[in-house]
């Protein structure tokens, strides 16, 4: 490794004179070099990696030099090695490799290219000419398809769904070019022309907005793994459009509750009824229940967000749950179909065809869920209730509190089923 270094070291020597000039150049443009121990991700008592960093205009990138230390070893002020007993041999290293990258930078200056690239851009120029047999490598590294594959093989099954259809829009729009396309290439501009191109067979702004939060969430790991500093996404915002309420009112559902189905279509809609008794539990989590607890709750966690989650069982979804108890899970649904998708597309089906036989607005899981968060405030209970009960909850005072008195859920959803099936608003 370190006969590689001197071999560099030879190749992008300066003499005193221009290494004089090349300082006051430096300055000029703002562009500094100098080395950072990374200890973010290291725990105590582990070595860290020494990386250069390149800082033009406020803005970093940082080349890693495959060297960790303590950081008992590092003099940040003087930015030399200490106390390690190999010094004096790391030292020259980092010495040589410094000069190489300003000699790198002095001739991006003298050609008059250093001021048209950004901190990511200079990385990666710098990279190709201190390591041109990996050139080919950072290529791939650097194309957005390439990362987006690689960002997606690390998600679930389900995620990989969701991002793969973003992969497909992405595809369509760049038939030719997609494989090629970089993230310095994906500006504002890019972003408006994609966001165009979608919207001619979506236009939907909501939906759009999946496949924008999917790429940056890409950048976003690109960001954290310091392979780039560009992230357009500062300028382009991505607004939520304020969709229509897909609630039922408290007569609709007394309607629908008591409404007399077909045999095969009454598993469907005591399903959807069971969702609205359990707080507008996802249909994913209500499938995968595996048995109640000791103390009659349902106890899961979220398939969404992961969070711990539990829900009393009151009697009237008690008495739904015993009719359809099944082997393997808590409810027989995935006993009898494949998978969770497959019963989730008969239940779609059925509601659908619900929805038009008995003249209601619309009419799916999440109806269930926003009729009782609808219900809900209208019988005056506290927001932060509410959005505990759906499972919004965050990380406040307020959020931990009602995680742990969870009679606060309890008793609203009494109050809604008491008012809805009985007509009792106290």
């Amino acid at each position: 490794m370190f006969q590689n270094v001197s071999k560099r070291f030879n190749k992008f020597h300066l003499t005193s004179g221009s290494q004089a000039e090349h300082k006051r150049t430096i300055f000029r443009l703002m562009v500094t070099t100098r080395f950072y121990l990374d200890c973010r991700d290291c725990t105590a008592g582990n070595p860290a990696p020494l990386k250069l960093v390149i800082t033009k205009k406020g803005v970093r990138a940082l080349i890693s030099l495959n060297l960790s230390l303590l950081p008992s070893q590092w003099d940040a002020g003087r930015q030399t090695v200490i106390g390690h007993p190999r010094k004096q041999q790391f030292n020259t290293l980092i010495a040589e490799r410094k000069l190489a990258v300003d000699a790198i930078l002095f001739r991006l200056e003298s050609s008059g290219e250093l001021s048209g690239l950004r901190s990511c851009d200079v990385k990666q120029r710098v990279l190709s000419e201190l390591y041109p047999d990996d050139e080919d490598k950072d290529a791939v590294r650097l194309s957005f398809v390439a990362r987006f594959s690689d960002f997606v093989a690390r998600r679930s099954p389900g995620t990989q769904r969701v991002y793969n259809s973003t992969l497909a829009r992405l595809r369509a729009y760049l038939p030719k070019k997609a494989d090629t396309l970089t993230f310095e290439e994906m500006d504002v501009a890019w972003l408006r022309g994609f966001d165009a191109f979608l919207a001619k067979t979506s236009p939907s702004r909501n939906a759009r907005n999946i496949h924008f939060r999917n790429i940056r969430a890409v950048f976003n790991d690109a960001i954290t793994e310091e392979l780039i500093t560009c992230y357009p996404f500062r300028k382009f915002k991505i607004s939520p459009e304020r969709t229509r309420k897909r609630a039922l009112t408290v007569e609709q559902l007394r309607e629908l509750f008591s409404a007399k189905v077909a045999p095969h279509e009454q598993r469907y809609l005591d399903c959807f009824k069971l969702i609205f008794m359990l707080c507008g539990i996802n249909v994913v989590d209500l499938c995968r229940l595996r048995s109640l607890s000791a103390e009659g709750r349902v106890e899961y966690s979220r398939a969404k967000t992961h969070r711990p989650y539990s829900i009393k069982v009151e009697p009237e979804c008690a008495e739904i749950l015993a009719r359809y108890q099944g082997q393997s899970w808590l409810l027989s649904y995935l006993d009898t179909c494949a998978n969770y998708r497959s019963f989730y597309s008969r239940f779609c089906k059925t509601l659908r065809d619900f929805k038009v036989r008995f003249g209601l607005p619309g009419l799916s899981s999440y109806w269930a869920r926003h009729s009782w968060a609808t219900i809900a405030a209208s019988l005056d209970i506290p927001k932060e209730t509410i959005a505990a009960a759906l499972g919004h909850g965050g990380s406040t005072v307020t959020d931990i509190y009602i995680d742990f008195d969870r009679s606060k859920i309890d008793r609203a959803n009494r109050r809604v089923l008491d008012w809805v099936l009985y007509g009792k608003s106290e």
